[in-house]
C-alpha cells in the first residue's frame, strides 16, 4: 500500500513539475482579435466603491514574452467582500469569455488572483476582468498589452 501511495505520489508530482504553460488565446482566436475592426465604446463612470482589480504583474507598458505571470489584487470597500464566483476574464473584441481557461491553471481567493505562467501568441492582446462585491456593485478592469 505505501508503494502505491509512493508511486501515485511520483506520478503527481512530476505531472505537475514537467506542465506546459497554459495556453490561453489560440492563435485564431488571436487573430480574429487582431483583424476585428476598432468599435467604439461609450466611456461609463464606475459605480460608486465598486471592487477595483490592481494589476501587479505583468507591466504592461513594455512588451512581453510568453509565458506571462498575471497577477491582480482586489480592493473592495468595506463591509462589502469580493465574489471570487463572479469573477470573469473577457478577451478581444469579440469578448471571448477565457475564465474557465484562466481559473484551471490560476489560484483566486478574495485578495486576487495570480497565474504563474500563462501563454499566448505574439501580438497585441486586450484582456477584460470583471468581479463583483458581495453588495452587488461590478468593477471592471481592462488591460492591453503586446507580447513578442
Amino acid at each position: 500500500m505505501r508503494n502505491l501511495f509512493l508511486t501515485f505520489a511520483a506520478l503527481v508530482l512530476s505531472a505537475v513539475c514537467s506542465a506546459e504553460p497554459t495556453l490561453l488565446i489560440t492563435e485564431a482566436e488571436a487573430a480574429e482579435a487582431q483583424a476585428a475592426p476598432v468599435l467604439f465604446s461609450a466611456k461609463a463612470v464606475p459605480e460608486k466603491d465598486a471592487p477595483r482589480m490592481e494589476i501587479v504583474s505583468p507591466t504592461v507598458s513594455a512588451r512581453l514574452k510568453s509565458p506571462i505571470q498575471v497577477q491582480a489584487g482586489f480592493v473592495t470597500t468595506p463591509p462589502a467582500t469580493i465574489r471570487t464566483e463572479s469573477f470573469k476574464v473577457l478577451y478581444g473584441a469579440f469578448q471571448i469569455e477565457i475564465t474557465q481557461r484562466l481559473l484551471a491553471v490560476a489560484k483566486i481567493t478574495p485578495q486576487g488572483i495570480n497565474v504563474q505562467e500563462a501563454k499566448l501568441p505574439s501580438g497585441h492582446h486586450k484582456l477584460q476582468l470583471l468581479l463583483e462585491d458581495s453588495m452587488g456593485r461590478q468593477g471592471r478592469q481592462t488591460i492591453e498589452f503586446d507580447i513578442d
